[in-house]
């Protein structure tokens, strides 16, 4: 203990040296309900009484605290207990597991649907079952670290990687993978969570139309949506309504816009049967409680809801107003149709330093650098929310300004 105690001290400090170590996590004592024109604010630990605006979360509708989503989760709670009890096919299964993978499947107009304890599991515990040694593998270069892990679990015949978003080079390494397997997987974020942009889905399914009858078993595809999802697209069902292409297989998240907890996905009825057979994160891992079905559910419910489309409207008009204002200072961001807002800095130090003036005047974010992004590529990221208000923006901006007048 005492030498593995040093060795991973001194990988600690020179993570710290590099300016990338994380650090103690800042704990939230309480939420503060929005008032005045301004969306909540936090309490943090070893804060005192200093309000934080939060622009670094993943609940783009704000959906955390709505009455509707905290009642189903109450009742739920005090019908089956907070928690699950065991895994699924022991005797883990709730009404509310069935009836949110009922709805899920019916949101996104497909036949099943299947729910994991995380994307992030979910991810992994798709991708293996389906990769076989008779497969190649085609995936993007900034795909999420799920994603990343989740092939080096599995075991292709060859794993080949091609530019972000790059389709000349997907159609090469199509063209690469003739006469190697039987079955080409390709796997792709639909929304890039460090940057905000998304798949050119249209293309990619037309190349793997083109292509799938050069394999005896077809090309099969599989996004993970899980940023885009309840958020991207006229109704909220992400990459595949925003560019109007669809895919053999949609991961998603109940932890982001819906506001809840928990993964899917969702597809064709017999693969998510052989699914619930083989993945190994969904076999022997709890479920997410009851009382997050009941609410997930409420929440997906409420998304295809005239409320929910007033929250879309608001959201994508305070993420225009901020990219603006951003523009307008002179800072470098990466403009697409996605409440994530990325200002890249380019440098690690800058980053750290834009992070910390920010906290000191009452706004977290979260400052990205390598390897979370690409070396040079360094980035505050900036997160909009439905639960925001103009204010919020406004205030946000006129901070960014201050920090703009330091360079």
């Amino acid at each position: 203990m005492a030498t593995l105690r040093q060795i991973l001290a001194d990988e600690l400090k020179v993570r710290r040296q590099q300016g990338i170590l994380k650090g103690d996590e800042r704990v939230i004592e309480k939420s503060i309900a929005p008032q005045d024109g301004h969306g909540p604010r936090l309490l943090i630990k070893g804060q005192g009484q200093t309000p934080f605006l939060r622009m670094n979360s993943n609940s783009y509708l704000g959906l955390s605290h709505h009455p509707a989503l905290l009642a189903a989760a109450e009742q739920a709670a005090r019908n089956y207990g907070v928690g699950p009890g065991a895994v699924r096919f022991i005797s883990g299964t709730t009404k509310p597991h069935i009836d949110l993978e009922e709805e899920l499947a019916r949101f996104h107009s497909r036949p099943a649907a299947m729910i994991f304890n995380s994307a992030y599991a979910t991810v992994l515990g798709v991708l293996a079952p389906l990769i076989s040694p008779e497969t190649v593998v085609i995936s993007d270069e900034l795909n999420h670290n799920s994603i990343i892990n989740g092939l080096r679990l599995a075991k292709p015949t060859a794993k080949k990687i091609y530019g972000h978003l790059n389709m000349t080079e997907l159609e090469a390494r199509l063209k690469d993978s003739l006469g190697q397997a039987s079955r080409v997987l390709l796997v792709s974020d639909g929304i890039f969570s460090m940057r905000g942009d998304h798949a050119p889905l249209a293309e990619i399914t037309e190349l793997c139309q083109r292509y799938g009858s050069e394999f005896s078993q077809g090309i099969l595809t599989i996004i993970d949506d899980s940023h885009g999802v309840g958020v991207f697209g006229a109704t909220g069902r992400g990459c595949e309504e925003f560019t109007g292409a669809r895919v053999d297989l949609l991961i998603g998240t109940l932890g982001k816009a819906f506001g809840v907890n928990g993964g899917y996905v969702t597809g064709d009825t017999t693969i998510i049967r052989y699914l619930r057979e083989t993945a190994a994160c969904y076999i022997y891992s709890n479920p997410i409680t009851p009382a997050e079905a009941a609410a997930a559910r409420t929440s997906i419910q409420l998304v295809d809801s005239s409320e929910g489309r007033r929250r879309l409207e608001k959201l994508r008009t305070l993420t225009r107003h901020l990219e603006q204002g951003l523009m307008d200072l002179g800072y470098h961001i990466i403009k697409s149709d996605h409440p994530i807002v990325p200002v890249v800095t380019a440098d690690t130090q800058t980053n750290r330093a834009l992070a910390d003036f920010l906290f000191d005047r009452g706004i977290l974010v979260t400052p990205l650098s390598h390897p979370v992004v690409p070396q040079g590529a360094d980035e505050i990221r900036l997160q909009v929310s439905a639960s925001h208000g103009q204010k919020d923006i406004d205030s946000l901006l006129a901070t960014m300004a201050e920090f703009a007048a330091t360079l």
